[in-house]
Parts: C-alpha cells; structure tokens; sequence
C-alpha cells in the first residue's frame, strides 16, 4: 500500500474564524504523529487563514470550478483554489453529486482542471442504500469511477480515492469490514486496469463515512485501506486526533 496512512478531514460548511484555533491544535498535535498523514479540508472562506496557520498539516478545498475564469458567480477556479494556499481538492462527493446535480463528466473536467492548477485530487464515489440493497454496490461504484477518473499521463501520482458509501455519511453507521474490504479491493481493480499496477500503487484509496475515534481502528485495519475522509469528527480537534491516533497506531501493528 502505497505511503502513510492519509486522515483527511472534511469541514463541510463548517467553520468561521473561530475555528482556527481547532486547526492549530490539529496541528500542532500531527507533529507527534508523524507516521500519518493529516489534512483538512476548512470552507473558502477560511483556507488561506488556516494554511497560514498550519505548519504541518495539508490544506484542501472542499470542491473547485472546471473553468480558469469568467462569468460565473459564486463559483471558484482550480488556480484561484491553489493561490489561497490549498494543494488539494476534494471533487466527486455524494453531497455535491445529489445536491448539485454533478454528473461524472463534470466531475472529469473538475479533476483535470485541477490538476492542470497543481492540485491532489480527492475523487469521492459511493452507493447509495438502495443500490446496495439491490446488490448493485460494487457495479455501481465501479462505473462512478470510470467516468470519473483522469486518464492524463501521471495522473495516478496525485490521485487518492475516497470510497464513501452516502448511507453511511453522517448517519452512524458505517460499512461492516468485509464490505469495505470488497469494494476497496475492487477499486484497486479499477485502478491497477486503468493506470496500471505499478502507478496504482501510488494512489491511496480513502474510507469515509461516520469515521470516529472508537471505530476508526477497526475500519483502518481492513485491506486495502489507506486512511479516512472523516465529516463531522474532523470539526473537534479532540475526535479527530483520535483517530489520526488509531491511524497511527495501526502503521505500528
């Protein structure tokens, strides 16, 4: 499996000033647990604030535009993204894909614009709990990804995959280990035919999904997981660093 265990956390609309002292103290704390890899991924309004603050975390975006510019309100560029300190984008996610509208293709051109920007992707996938239920799960992820992924040469040194199943976003509940286990090592699939072995390696790929402290052990011990895209229990410095703790912990084991 390709470098450290990867703990990102995903703010949401989450977060005013007042939170950086949240992000100091996840920082602060990730210099004594080195042997993860943490990053958080705060609003717009609060990346290049927390990138000033950080000194050993990454800071992320939470989404980008696909165009350099224009007239389009509201909406942010890859560049101007990169420019406010972040290195990576989070793209893809099941809260964007149901709440937006984004299609697979937009979310293509989101990556490469991205990338052409200097920026890591964070590309999402995930079932909802009706095609789970079906038994369509895997199928279902498998083709998100096709259409979803960058097929630019390199692309794979600066991808991560974050598997979220949306019935388990923010909900409590979480995919038992064999689940996981089926579905990240099908993406592995996927990836090992689309960039090959080799680059595959590279590219961790992510659970997310009502990660906390007191399951993160478990959920990080399964094969072919890389780390964790953690929602609600990334807005606590107390939760989170729990859970860098058991990433940690489980590189030890």
């Amino acid at each position: 499996m390709a470098e450290r265990p990867y703990i990102v956390g995903n703010w949401k609309m989450n977060g005013t000033r007042a939170m950086l002292s949240e992000a100091r103290a996840i920082d602060r704390a990730a210099q004594r647990y080195m042997k993860a890899e943490v990053a958080v991924a705060p609003p717009y309004t609060l990346i290049h604030a927390v990138h000033r603050e950080a000194e050993q975390i990454g800071i992320g975006a939470q989404d980008c535009h696909d165009g350099d510019d224009g007239a389009h309100t509201g909406d942010i560029s890859a560049a101007m993204v990169a420019d406010a300190g972040a290195k990576f984008v989070i793209l893809g996610h099941s809260e964007r894909r149901a709440d937006h509208k984004e299609t697979n293709t937009q979310i293509n051109a989101k990556i490469e614009a991205a990338l052409e920007a200097g920026l890591r992707i964070i590309l999402c996938c995930g079932e909802t709990l009706a095609t789970r239920e079906k038994g369509d799960a895997v199928e279902f992820v498998l083709k998100q990804l096709k259409a979803s992924l960058p097929k630019i040469e390199d692309a794979a040194e600066r991808l991560t995959v974050a598997y979220e199943p949306v019935w388990a976003i923010g909900t409590g509940k979480t995919a038992t280990p064999k689940d996981i286990e089926e579905m990240h090592r099908a993406i592995r699939g996927l990836l090992d035919e689309t960039y090959g072995a080799e680059q595959s390696a590279e590219v961790r790929i992510l659970y997310g999904g009502s990660v906390k402290p007191d399951n993160a052990r478990e959920i990080l011990s399964v094969p072919e997981v890389g780390g964790a895209l953690v929602g609600g229990a990334s807005l606590s410095a107390e939760s989170f660093l729990g859970i860098v703790v058991a990433a940690s912990e489980t590189e030890d084991a």
